[in-house]
């Protein structure tokens, strides 16, 4: 694939069903959970509690925006839904709504000035195309106060029917956009992105999603990679992905915009490998079984 290609690779409905459709992903060496387990910082199952269930640094999650603050409660919109989850309970968000629900980031995820790495794991129900309001939905985002100096971020397009799904790693603005162009107007190539046309979401089964973010803040070298349901189906190369954030800002953000169910939320702090993507996809407890 050339280079411009992968800077933005999209994969086609074609492409992803193809990959979706080659079989259930088998972990190598399933049984040796060490190395996972050694990198897991936090893991929120959302089955009896909002907070998290292990973390290294504040299990707290909190709620900001819509006139809220602090720990997280249960609202008109945001709940604990019993037995839903994929494994147990799930966090679900039953409407659009200016409530964030965020980890802190410090412990959670440790951002470094250099070569700074990690994964996020999650598992999400819904149907984008009509659960959705119109605008950018937001599953996951890693932000740090300005925007413009890093955004890492999953989101559901705008206005696309059927909307396109994105893993997008944004670093200090004239990096990535010195031109100032509009995100909604500018071609996937000009995009620090992986962008996926048709997505296999449902309302009636769970998908996993992984993203990798591997030495950022390391020039050129830094690298981005998306898994869907343990495969990879894109990365994110060839950027200069250097962020200007402070480490003590860091949140990871849930559910902006988004309306749908959330399950077993897993953070690591290094770039898992593929293998290990794999591994964790068919994990029987899910990342519970990691603590």
């Amino acid at each position: 694939m050339p280079p411009r290609a992968l800077r933005g690779f999209t994969a086609t409905s074609v492409f992803a069903a193809a990959l979706l459709a080659a079989g259930q992903v088998t972990p190598s060496a399933a049984s040796d959970l060490g190395p996972l387990k050694q990198a897991l910082t936090l893991h929120a199952s959302f089955d009896r509690q909002f907070d998290a269930d292990f973390s290294r640094g504040d299990r707290t999650l909190y709620f900001a925006g819509g006139g809220t603050g602090g720990p997280a409660v249960t609202t008109d919109a945001i709940e604990l839904a019993g037995t839903t989850g994929k494994f147990g309970g799930s966090l679900h968000i039953t409407k659009k709504n200016p409530v964030r629900p965020f980890f802190k980031g410090p412990g959670v995820i440790d951002y470094l000035a250099a070569d700074w790495s990690g994964t996020v794991s999650l598992w999400l129900k819904i149907n984008p195309d009509e659960d959705l309001e119109p605008g950018y939905c937001d599953p996951v985002q890693i932000v740090a106060g300005d925007a413009k100096q890093g955004y890492i971020f999953l989101e559901w397009s705008r206005d696309e029917s059927p909307r396109h799904f994105r893993f997008a790693i944004q670093p200090r603005f004239e990096l990535w956009n010195p031109r100032n162009l509009d995100w909604a107007q500018m071609t996937d190539a000009e995009r620090p992105m992986v962008a996926l046309y048709r997505a296999p979401f449902s309302r009636t089964r769970w998908t996993h999603i992984a993203f990798t973010y591997d030495r950022l803040n390391s020039g050129r070298a830094g690298v981005g990679q998306l898994y869907l349901d343990g495969r990879a189906l894109g990365a994110i190369t060839g950027w200069d992905l250097t962020f200007g954030w402070r480490a003590e800002q860091v949140q990871l953000v849930l559910a902006a915009a988004y309306v749908g169910h959330i399950d077993d939320l897993a953070v690591f702090n290094r770039a898992l490998t593929a293998p290990e993507v794999g591994q964790l996809f068919a994990l029987p407890g899910g990342a519970g079984n990691l603590h």
